[in-house]
């Protein structure tokens, strides 16, 4: 597949501005089934959602996201998102949205076994389908960090066997590897943490 055909079917990928790397946006509130219930609950991870703002409500960045939902019914779709991954050394998925069905994690996971040079992180706050998937048996491929998203604010980790949290804080203490992004202008720089499955839980300050 050339790139030029990958692009027509995948649309194009994200550049979030954070991100040290490439990634993939949807719809934030039709690509998050548990999320779009957060966003009406105070005090949640999800009620004051970036993913709904700036630049986010731009037309074309909200045309783009519709366009890669639609995509993802496309039979090629897995064939063209690893075309346009390529070798990159890291890739983020869901800058907005989330896993919202299983078929479309096991699409994910297809995408992830046929990129083995670049490791991959999938935050996720779809608590129940990985808990569902991981308890009949569910295969996660080595350079694949799965990390589930605390629903709320100065919670505990979310825990499901055989994959790593995320948690936010404002009032208590960080869980676990606080995010340096804060005292990096915001951004990531060097740090990888969250790719790395062997760093437990990684600690958010909410802003």
């Amino acid at each position: 597949m050339l790139i030029k055909e990958a692009k027509s079917i995948v649309v194009s990928l994200s550049a979030p501005s954070k991100m040290p790397c490439k990634g993939y946006g949807l719809p934030a509130l039709d690509a998050c089934p548990v999320g779009k219930k957060l966003s009406k609950v105070k005090g949640s991870t999800c009620g004051d959602c970036y993913a709904c703002k700036g630049m986010y409500t731009f037309k074309n960045v909200k045309k783009a996201q519709q366009a890669r939902m639609e995509s993802i019914n496309n039979p090629l779709w897995a064939e063209a998102m690893v075309k346009l991954i390529g070798s990159d050394s890291h890739f983020r998925w869901h800058d907005s949205g989330d896993v919202f069905s299983l078929s479309y994690l096991k699409k994910i996971l297809q995408v992830v076994s046929r990129t083995p040079e670049t490791s991959h992180w999938l935050p996720t706050r779809e608590k129940g389908l990985m808990s569902r998937y991981m308890a009949a048996g569910g295969f996660i491929p080595d350079n694949l960090t799965i990390r589930l998203s605390a629903a709320m604010i100065d919670s505990p980790a979310p825990t499901v066997d055989g994959l790593v949290s995320s948690t936010v804080h404002f009032n208590a203490d960080p869980i676990g590897q606080p995010c340096p992004a804060p005292d990096n202008n915001g951004e990531c720089g060097s740090c990888r943490l969250c790719w790395n499955k062997d760093v437990p839980n990684i600690s958010y300050a909410k802003h």
